[in-house]
């Protein structure tokens, strides 16, 4: 008997043991609470962003079950609600939620591989969760997918898993071809699974990859009505090559100034960075288009983590890495540098009506924002 117990003493202090390794193992998460004193310290002194206001945001298996409802909720009352575009200039726009696809779709060649691709998209998901609470009584925040925790088997995650707390799962089993960034997965057809099972992206495609045959919009700038189904093919065959913990914590390291940060988060192709292996783990149809990509609802969960590496990486150095900038106006470098000065303009996402600088969107305790990652 004393021979068991001891046994089973050892299997539970070995069991513990594994799983401090396994904590311990996450370095991402290590940096942030490295940079954490930093951040305090500026909302410790800020006169807007102060700690009794102060928003966290949580990866999506952190949160509990009933925040988890509760922003599926608000996402589906936006997918109801209706527009407020110009139905003449984008008839394709019947929901509020297509006033993201297209707002991001006007914006596309000025705001990936540019000077602005983290700021503005930072105020475009904070524009998101904002539009989640005021229009649709939300009220907690934006979650983040961490590739690299999930980066074995994304479609098993809590996020991906189909179940009635997940961003919905993979796309029905069906025929299809290489999206000449990742093999074909299980997928490839409709979401099979969970609360956004039947959802339609109603514009585009304007870049849709060969893996996805949408059908072609009636309009050659992608904004008619076009009605299909979200189809999603997820695999892990990205995340384990380009998205794992020690890849996003490598980026976050050596990278000293922001131009290396931000081009090497946008590799792409042949050597895929973060940014690209997000979006092509679930690949389909919109997600594949990386104009309309905003277009199915996890976008904004793996665009949440997108900010949060960028926020690390700030907190690493935060007085030298706020105001800095560095790439063009146009995509691939292209246009006049980009500057701080140059305004970020949502039009009808814009948050309280507010066009901001550049400058105003680069800490998120400061400017619009007051939040955190944990």
């Amino acid at each position: 008997m004393a021979g068991f117990f001891l046994r089973a003493l050892y299997a539970l202090l070995a069991s513990l043991s594994l799983l401090n390794i396994l904590c311990a193992a996450d370095a991402v998460s290590d940096l942030q609470n490295k940079g954490r004193a930093a951040v305090n310290a500026a909302i410790a002194k800020s006169r807007t962003c102060t700690k009794d206001k102060v928003r966290v945001r949580r990866e999506w298996g952190d949160i509990t079950t009933a925040e988890k409802k509760a922003y599926i909720a608000a996402v589906q009352c936006i997918t109801k609600a209706p527009s407020k575009l110009n139905q003449t200039e984008y008839p394709g726009a019947k929901t509020r939620f297509d006033d993201f696809v297209v707002i991001h779709m006007k914006n596309t060649l000025k705001i990936h591989l540019t000077g602005s691709f983290l700021s503005w998209h930072r105020y475009f998901t904070f524009a998101y969760e904002n539009a989640l609470r005021v229009e649709c009584g939300f009220n907690g925040t934006q979650p983040y997918w961490d590739w690299g925790r999930w980066a074995a088997s994304p479609e098993t995650s809590p996020i991906f898993d189909g179940s009635d707390t997940s961003m919905s799962g993979q796309g029905e089993k069906v025929a299809h071809n290489s999206s000449g960034i990742r093999p074909a997965g299980n997928g490839g057809g409709c979401i099979a699974s969970g609360p956004f099972k039947g959802m339609q992206v109603n514009l585009g495609p304007l870049a849709a990859l060969g893996d996805t045959n949408p059908p072609k919009n009636p309009r050659s700038d992608g904004y008619g009505y076009n009605p299909r189904c979200i189809k999603r093919d997820i695999s892990n065959y990205l995340t384990l090559r380009s998205a794992t913990t020690a890849i996003i914590a490598a980026l976050i390291t050596s990278s000293k100034t922001i131009g290396p940060f931000q081009d090497t988060m946008q590799l792409y192709q042949n050597q895929t960075g973060v940014h690209g292996a997000g979006h092509f783990t679930v690949s389909g149809d919109p997600g594949s288009d990386f104009y309309t990509s905003p277009g199915d609802p996890y976008f904004y969960l793996h665009h949440g983590m997108i900010d949060r590496t960028w926020y690390i990486w700030q907190t690493q150095d935060f007085a030298n890495r706020q105001q800095v900038i560095a790439g063009g106006t146009l995509m691939l470098g292209g246009g006049p540098a980009q500057s701080l000065e140059d305004n970020i303009d949502l039009e009808v996402l814009n948050v309280d009506g507010k066009v901001h600088k550049i400058k105003e969107l680069v800490s998120t305790v400061a400017g619009p924002f007051c939040y955190v990652y944990e």
